[in-house]
């Protein structure tokens, strides 16, 4: 019968104990003071006995692993079921030092439970404790699929209802004095506002209907308030209203500052604002070659104050990667292509107001292997039971600046945590979802390439695929907008600009 299982320091020190009898804290605490004491030094045992029980361990490191056993006990059962309580603990802790045991205590002994009930050993192995702790239900998966299902279907119902309420609004503009400004750039502004939202839809969920502006029209429908997401753009533009002396309505619900920092429009937003967005989906092969790589950029125009409906954009494009541009159907082609200016085919018409509006759109697709913004190399090999994995980023565009870079490495389950070697930046395991994420703040010019090395037990083919995520302040197309004139007099125009880089999809398969 197994008595107890403890996980000691070499002075007897107990830092956890699971007993399987009764027994009270004093006579397990005895027992494991007196262990070290016990132990011959020079003797090469994995057990020691006193007159009522057996101590049988296994050193690791600085602790020993103890079982405590009756002397009639089966010695061969006992030291497999050490060899297994032993496997278990890397499983949930980092380090063998008695902080990270303290700090993983109820995870060890629910494991230990699953080992032995009642004293005797349980036919199980490493795998399925794994299993049973993670407590793994088919039932909450559909219950998780069944909720973001429906969840999928509200957010859709609720970019139709804004969409619809837009609708309703330049209906009744039309209908009441005010003209409509721009024929049918409205409805682009929907998609286009939709487009960008959804770029940004893991971060901010609540900031999707963009095409209702609502605080900054008072004399719209209310329910507008409610779906319109009050982001820092409409907060300027709301703060220069107030302090022009306009009577404003204020919107319920801020943002969270997580989704502020990343991103946070420039402090000083102009009237005329532009947000740059691109956002690249990449597969790469694990021994090179790149399978396909898709990039959509576009530029969004905000303008806040009407003065400033009537203006042209100019746009450098030094793109030397075959960039396949088109603007919008009410933008000037012909002065887009002679000159590189963005502007109206009726020059007397104006842009919307305080509406995102999409003027100009790019793509890439490409296989040319130089085009990859950020090479990964993993190279996997077997040594024994175990696989060595060596990964590598280079960066190959140097004007980038990839900012929060994770590099998602999956782990074969079952086997406990990786052996890490050498490592540039830092790393988490995730050992409920088997994953090795290593982390880089930065990666640009000065930090453009670095490794990471480790080692667990597993395949090649365990480690793929691997994927990236990133944001940079810095697109990868080289399409800027230098400058902003009036259409009656060419002036220039103050604006500020918003540049955003993301991934939809990066995968080394």
């Amino acid at each position: 019968v197994l008595l107890a299982a403890a996980v000691c320091t070499k002075a007897g020190k107990a830092i956890v104990s699971r007993q399987f009898v009764e027994m009270t804290r004093t006579r397990i605490e005895g027992l494991l003071a007196a262990f070290p004491k016990l132990m011959n030094t020079g003797k090469q045992h994995t057990f020691v006995e006193t007159e009522s029980v057996r101590y049988v361990y296994q050193p690791m490191e600085k602790l020993y692993m103890v079982l405590i056993t009756t002397k009639n006990s089966n010695i061969l059962e006992d030291l497999e079921t050490l060899r297994l309580f032993s496997r278990v603990i890397p499983e949930y802790c980092r380090a063998l030092e008695e902080n990270e045991i303290s700090e993983h205590c109820f995870d060890l002994i629910f494991a230990f439970d699953e080992i032995v009930a009642l004293g005797y050993r349980e036919n199980v192995n490493l795998a399925q404790i794994r299993t049973f702790t993670e407590m793994d239900s088919h039932e909450e998966k559909v219950f998780r699929a069944v909720r973001e299902t429906q969840e999928r279907e509200a957010k859709a119902e609720m970019r139709r209802k804004a969409k619809e309420l837009q609708q309703a609004r330049r209906d009744a503009e039309r209908q009441g004095k005010k003209a409509p400004g721009f024929g049918g750039f409205g409805s682009s502004a929907v998609s286009g506002g939709t487009t960008a939202a959804m770029i940004t839809e893991t971060i901010i969920e609540t900031e999707k209907p963009k095409v209702a502006p609502a605080p900054a029209r008072p004399s719209g429908p209310s329910k507008a308030l409610k779906l319109g997401a009050k982001g820092k753009e409409v907060d300027n533009f709301v703060d220069k209203l107030k302090s022009e002396g306009e009577n404003i309505m204020t919107s319920v619900g801020k943002r969270s500052t997580e989704a502020a920092k990343v991103l946070a429009p420039p402090v000083n937003m102009e009237s005329v604002h532009m947000k740059i967005e691109e956002k690249i989906s990449l597969t790469c092969g694990r021994d090179g070659g790149l399978q396909n790589m898709e990039l959509h950029g576009m530029i969004m125009l905000h303008i806040a104050d009407e003065k400033f409906a009537r203006i042209r954009l100019h746009v450098e494009n030094e793109d030397k990667r075959g960039v396949q541009l088109q603007t919008h159907p009410n933008v000037d082609k012909k002065l887009f292509t002679a000159e590189s200016q963005i502007g109206l085919k009726n020059p007397e018409k104006s842009f919307p107001i305080n509406s995102d509006v999409g003027v100009l759109k790019w793509r890439l697709q490409t296989t040319e292997e130089s085009f990859i913004p950020l090479t990964i190399n993993c190279w996997p090999s077997e040594s024994g039971n175990s696989c060595d994995v060596n990964i590598e980023y280079e960066l190959q565009e140097e004007s980038l600046e990839l900012n929060d870079v994770i590099i998602t490495i999956p782990l074969p389950s079952g086997v406990g945590a990786p052996v890490i070697g050498e490592i540039d930046g830092e790393y988490r395991h995730d050992s409920r979802r088997n994953l090795l994420e290593w982390c880089l703040p930065v990666i640009d010019a000065k930090n453009k390439s670095g490794s990471l090395e480790f080692s667990i037990a597993g395949q090649p083919n365990d480690f793929f695929p691997v994927q990236v995520s990133f944001v940079s302040k810095k697109n990868y197309c080289n399409i800027q907008v230098t400058k902003v004139t009036q259409v009656d007099g060419n002036s220039p125009v103050r604006f500020s600009t918003e540049t955003t880089f993301l991934v939809d999809k990066y995968e080394i398969l």
